[in-house]
């Protein structure tokens, strides 16, 4: 056996196809590895409260969920972050002054403006639409249950997501609140329009991954990270091979140290097999 390795997985592009699929070679080279001696992560932007089932049950170490808000192995928290409220009331006032549907992760639950709901609907039947030559399978997915962000305790807001007809949206918020928070475009598979994700400037990925190694007692040359979206490039910088989805887009493939194949051509099994995890 290679020397024990620590592989961090985004899930949506990376382990869940589109928001439904998972294919059989990612569960078996995820506990293949894990049986072999290697730590297995998810590093997503989900709430832990909205981690797939099909996913959660593959078995893991551990996971970093809300986009580095908070990180967990095994039993024990390693990283706990929420947004200061009033930060969170700055966001919500943007929203609302712009129109933009917006939902809230804590996290174990999300919040949804009155609009958010329908127009991810809506957005997911024109994808539907647009795609109705494509198998079943490769429909994404809704968010399972949004509670009303009236009843959000923004004293335990995470990340905040907004999804929006206006493709330059996610330029506009890096404009107006780039000055404090971190802002990327998110990975919704929309058929027009942009969505983005938002936390506060030092909440990443990459940060918790450098938490999780000092926890470990591990160097980043043991790390490897996997993912295909704009909120994994913090993931790339902090992890000794940083490797991008073949579905991902191709400024950020640019960005890793390689490519695997596709999440639906066994991205996730031939990058561990390359590098010796199974």
């Amino acid at each position: 056996m290679t020397r024990p390795r620590i592989a961090f997985l985004d899930v949506d592009g990376t382990i869940l196809d589109h928001g439904r699929d998972v294919q059989d070679s990612t569960v078996e080279a995820i506990r293949a590895a894990r049986a072999a001696g290697h730590r297995v992560y998810l590093s997503t932007g989900r709430s832990a409260s909205d981690i797939h089932p099909d996913v959660a049950a593959i078995g893991f170490d551990g996971a970093i969920t809300n986009g580095g808000a908070l990180a967990t192995s095994g039993d024990e928290t390693v990283v706990s972050q929420v947004m200061p409220e009033d930060a969170v009331r700055r966001l919500i006032d943007w929203f609302d002054g712009r129109g933009i549907p917006f939902f809230l992760q804590s996290d174990d639950a999300l919040f949804a403006s009155p609009r958010v709901q329908e127009m991810v609907a809506r957005m997911i039947r024109e994808w539907q639409s647009a795609h109705a030559d494509d198998a079943p399978k490769t429909a994404p997915q809704a968010p399972r249950r949004f509670f009303d962000v009236a009843d959000a305790d923004l004293t335990r807001i995470a990340k905040a997501v907004f999804v929006s007809d206006d493709t330059e949206s996610v330029s506009h918020a890096q404009t107006d609140l780039g000055d404090r928070f971190h802002v990327v475009p998110g990975s919704m598979p929309l058929p027009g329009g942009s969505n983005g994700e938002i936390a506060m400037t030092g909440t990443t990925k990459g940060a918790a991954i450098e938490s999780m190694l000092a926890h470990l007692g591990a160097s980043a040359d043991d790390a490897i990270g996997i993912g295909d979206s704009w909120n994994d490039v913090e993931m790339f910088e902090v992890c000794g091979v940083g490797i991008a989805m073949g579905n991902a887009p191709a400024e950020l493939q640019a960005l890793a140290d390689e490519v695997t194949t596709s999440v639906s051509d066994h991205g996730v099994a031939n990058a561990f097999r390359r590098h010796g995890l199974i």
